[in-house]
């Protein structure tokens, strides 16, 4: 059963946030970290990447993979925010009708960097990281039972 500490949970969140992919070698307890060819689809590894990618191949059950939330997970964690954090009325309207529109990840930034709950938004979302990094290690766990 894979047990992470905490400053690994952070520095695995941050990475992620960051939209980083990370891999974690369980036999060294070591975080490697990337771009994710997704978003840096002309991106070229460095050779110490590929020996990490080689590594995973050659002993895939040695590592877990954590990834950034999906665009839906990002979307819903920030209307959560709007629900639970902001009290202003018309700044929770315009977030809501950011959010309704396209690239509304942007648009939220924008909008809460310009107001008093950029430090609470900054908090939130980095806990809300953790909390994802938490439940793909009890993935990784629950299949491995």
């Amino acid at each position: 059963m894979l047990s992470l500490t905490e400053k690994e949970v952070e520095q695995l969140a941050h990475q992620t946030m960051k939209g980083n992919i990370c891999f974690y070698q369980i036999d060294k307890k070591k975080i490697y970290q990337m771009p994710d060819d997704e978003d840096y689809f002309n991106y070229d590894l460095t050779p110490d990447e590929e020996d990490i990618l080689d590594a995973i191949d050659e002993n895939p059950d040695n590592y877990i993979e954590f990834t950034k939330m999906e665009p839906a997970q990002e979307h819903q964690m920030m209307q959560d925010f709007v629900d639970r954090k902001v009290k202003e009325k018309a700044l929770a309207e315009d977030l809501v009708n950011v959010l309704s529109k396209p690239k509304p990840i942007t648009g939220f930034k924008f909008q809460i960097e310009e107001s008093k709950y950029k430090h609470d938004w900054i908090e939130f979302r980095t806990w809300k990281y953790q909390d994802w990094v938490k439940e793909q290690v009890d993935s990784f766990n629950y299949t491995e039972d």
